[in-house]
Formats: structure tokens, C-alpha cells, sequence
């Protein structure tokens, strides 16, 4: 019998509420979030600094979401591309993180919270 010739046994097929459950975790979600975030055109991550000090390298967009059942909260804080206008790319990153959480992971997306924490000037210097 070759491999187009197998035949499969409906009788061993279980239905899909028979075969388990997948888990997503919190975690899981936050990098879907910041990945999303980071993708979108005129926005990215933050600069590194500990206690106020600036530290060479960039890191991911931070996050915080929240996963009740199928329903996810999300605040993101990430960087704009100066002098891009900061309303649009927050509506951009808003409707990306959604679309990518909803098609990756099937949950539902309440509500996603923008909070943009730079603005970068185009040689990479942080605007304050």
C-alpha cells in the first residue's frame, strides 16, 4: 500500500471536544503583544536604562496583558518614530496587536492600551 492509498478508520477519530485542550499562556501572549507592537511601521521598542541611566542596546516593547478565560487585556508602552503623528501609529499598533492575537491564538481581544513612551528621532536618539 503506498502513502496515497492509506485509509483511515473514522471509528478511531475523536471529535474535537474529545481530543484535549490547548493552554496559552500569559506569557505567551505578552511576546505575541510586543512582537506585534514592534512590527508595526513607526513604532519599536524602548531604549535600556537602569535608574534613569541610559544603557547601550534597545530592548522589546513592554507589555502587560491579562488573559481571563478567552478574553485578553493588554498595555502596551513602546516608542514613536519622530515626527510621525502618534495618534496613527497608536491606532495601527492597537489594530495589529489585535489581529495578532486573535489569529495566532484565537482569543478574543477586549481592549489594548497604548502608552508611547519615546518618541525617536531618525538618527535613533530618544526624544524627551
Amino acid at each position: 500500500m503506498t502513502a496515497d492509498e492509506r485509509v483511515v478508520e473514522t471509528d478511531d477519530v475523536r471529535p474535537p471536544g474529545e481530543r484535549g485542550r490547548t493552554v496559552i499562556s500569559d506569557r505567551v501572549v505578552e511576546r505575541i503583544v510586543a512582537r506585534a507592537a514592534e512590527e508595526t511601521a513607526g513604532s519599536g521598542g524602548l531604549d535600556r536604562s537602569v535608574l534613569g541611566v541610559g544603557l547601550p542596546g534597545r530592548r522589546a516593547a513592554r507589555t502587560d496583558v491579562r488573559v481571563h478565560g478567552k478574553v485578553v487585556t493588554a498595555k502596551v508602552a513602546v516608542s514613536v518614530a519622530y515626527p510621525l503623528p502618534v495618534r496613527d501609529v497608536a491606532r495601527r499598533v492597537r489594530e495589529g496587536v489585535r489581529e495578532r492575537v486573535e489569529a495566532l491564538t484565537g482569543l478574543t481581544v477586549r481592549q489594548v492600551d497604548i502608552d508611547v513612551a519615546a518618541l525617536e528621532r531618525p538618527t535613533g536618539r530618544t526624544v524627551s
